[in-house]
């Protein structure tokens, strides 16, 4: 392992907003967000597959009475979104390093307000559907930490994993759903609070169409 690895592995050890396996919090956070990290009572967002933490670091820096978990397994990432958090002076950002399918062992059920999935691996390949994040198992773990009512959103360049998202939600019959193929022509661009990942502005230059929809349980 490279010595920059290993200096921001040990960066994220040492980071009291990174909450990680081997940190006693980790263990204990399940349904205390706001006691135990927080020290408020204010509705939690959580991020999906957050990556650098563009779209967390972003919508606490527009909602400073809200509280932003970004959540990824990537180690490497998650230091970029903690360093950048910590740059800003933000104190109302976290960010989980876990697996996606293990993150009810953190969030009790109904604890989160919102949810958003922001550019996943889209996973073409047949075989590699379940380990899409927008598949049946993935949505009933979404759906059983967000409280009722409560909005999920979705953002992708890929058209056939926004099909495939949407047809599902359509056969589920959703509730609330609204989408587009187009979110930069349609009246639900206001939705994504003009947050541009790194990712999707590197799709908008390629001349790509960015999918948007939402849901509620």
């Amino acid at each position: 392992m490279a010595r920059s690895k290993l200096t921001k592995f040990k960066e994220i050890a040492e980071s009291n907003i990174v909450i990680e396996p081997g940190k006693p919090i980790f263990e204990t956070i399940r349904g205390n967000w706001n006691e135990e990290f927080f020290n408020n009572n204010h509705d939690l967002v959580v991020e999906i597959g957050c990556g650098k933490g563009d779209y967390t670091i972003g919508m606490a820096n527009l909602f400073p009475n809200k509280n932003f978990v970004g959540i990824d397994i990537k180690g490497s990432r998650l230091w970029k979104g903690s360093r950048l958090a910590q740059e800003q002076g933000l104190t109302n950002v976290a960010f989980l390093r876990n697996f996606i399918e293990q993150i009810s062992q953190q969030f009790s059920p109904g604890e989160v307000s919102e949810l958003w999935i922001t550019f996943p691996d889209p996973r073409p390949k047949k075989g590699d559907e379940k380990k899409r994040l927008t598949s049946a198992r993935f949505l009933d773990i979404y759906q059983s930490i967000v409280k009722p009512e409560g909005l999920i959103h979705f953002k992708t360049d890929d058209l056939d994993l926004f099909q495939y998202t949407l047809e599902l939600l359509q056969k589920r019959e959703a509730k609330n759903l609204r989408y587009t193929f187009n979110l930069y022509e349609s009246d639900l661009q206001h939705h994504t609070l003009g947050i541009q990942t790194t990712y999707e502005k590197r799709f908008l230059a390629e001349g790509q169409t960015i999918k948007y929809l939402q849901f509620s349980r």
